[in-house]
């Protein structure tokens, strides 16, 4: 038993390592997203195909897929979410061709399919509305989660338009989109992971008894 425990701890001093390695930003806020929220999720794949698919491709997620799991009707996705192809099987791809990119912005703007899974939707989330003026970048924008970045404050208008609390909130929507497209199979693995934490607990009652039953000759 002992030895179980043990085997535990190491596996777990990885994570609290990298934990207590993180760098804190007083900028970065918890990402108040909903992944059960359908309508949200909607709300913010309607903003990431109106404002971010034109310089930023989703190559690893379809079309369908989101139209499926996000109860979207076919005919809606077609008419009012796809703007660079109107094959519904396809995979997102950005509306600028990559050489073209390369030659506007120096670099080819980065895929987002899995930018929410490797950075954390708390970093998605905070990096969205944390811009700011600063006339000494070429775009006279900065970012307090990610400094000196190279893109501009394409949500600029938007921002405006709504005001503080409304843009933030419909951040949130976006974040909570780029959440699902980075896993679209989350739901239902925290819904599947929830029986398999219980059926461990159920299975650890007889393993415990039967471990100490088999060692207790032994000491």
């Amino acid at each position: 038993m002992n030895k179980f425990i043990s085997v535990l701890v190491l596996l777990c001093l990885p994570v609290f390592a990298q934990a207590a390695g993180g760098g804190h930003n007083e900028y970065l806020v918890p990402a108040p997203i909903n992944m059960d929220d359908k309508v949200s999720l909607q709300r913010g794949m309607q903003i990431f195909m109106n404002n971010c698919i034109g310089c930023h491709s989703a190559q690893y997620m379809r079309y369908e897929r989101a139209a499926t799991d996000l109860e979207i009707p076919a005919e809606i996705m077609k008419a009012n979410l796809m703007f660079t192809t109107d094959k519904i099987g396809e995979t997102m791809h950005s509306a600028i061709p990559r050489d073209l990119a390369k030659k506007w912005f120096g670099t080819v703007p980065p895929d987002l399919t899995l930018v929410a899974r490797v950075r954390g939707a708390d970093w998605v989330y905070s990096y969205l509305t944390n811009f700011y003026l600063d006339e000494s970048r070429p775009w006279g924008v900065n970012n307090h989660i990610f400094p000196d970045v190279g893109m501009p404050h394409v949500l600029s208008n938007m921002e405006e338009e709504l005001g503080e609390d409304k843009f933030e909130e419909a951040m949130a929507d976006l974040t909570n989109y780029m959440v699902y497209m980075a896993e679209p199979i989350r739901a239902e693995r925290e819904r599947i992971g929830v029986y398999v934490l219980i059926f461990l607990a159920i299975l650890f009652i007889p393993v415990y008894f039967l471990n100490r039953e088999y060692w207790k000759d032994v000491h």
